[in-house]
């Protein structure tokens, strides 16, 4: 896992560990949300107390923020997806040994998953390339 941050993550991860006493390394942005990756031990930790800790960081930032689990390897790309996409779901997922192939359920979940100008799916592309170091297809 190689995951390239610019100034914008780095201050995001810093605010994230002053509120939640939780140093990590991971950030995304997916469709406006900016997305926190901690061991799956401290994602309820990283929540606080009815949520309270992301409250105050997305306040602060006027963002939506979402904790999700450190994926362990390749055994974790379909969760680490379902969790970063919820709630869209897919029929399948394929591994391949250097690409990932999302098979889509219809062309409504397949456009949404795009995004307006292939947005999304960039960024979902940037995501699956930097964690598991394979390309992302969707049909």
């Amino acid at each position: 896992m190689n995951n390239t941050l610019d100034m914008q993550d780095i201050r995001h991860l810093n605010l994230f560990s002053q509120i939640t006493k939780i140093n990590t390394r991971f950030c995304i942005h997916y469709n406006g949300i900016l997305i926190f990756c901690v061991p799956k031990s401290l994602v309820k930790k990283s929540l606080g107390e009815n949520g309270r800790n992301i409250k105050k960081i997305s306040e602060i930032l006027n963002k939506r923020i979402r904790v999700i689990p450190i994926p362990r390897g390749n055994e974790d790309i379909k969760f680490f997806i379902e969790d970063i996409i919820k709630p869209l779901t897919f029929k399948s997922i394929e591994v391949k040994k250097d690409e990932v192939i999302i098979n889509s359920n219809n062309i409504q979940n397949k456009a949404t998953l795009m995004g307006r100008e292939k947005k999304r799916l960039f960024e979902l592309q940037k995501a699956v390339r930097e964690y598991f170091n394979k390309e992302l297809k969707i049909l």
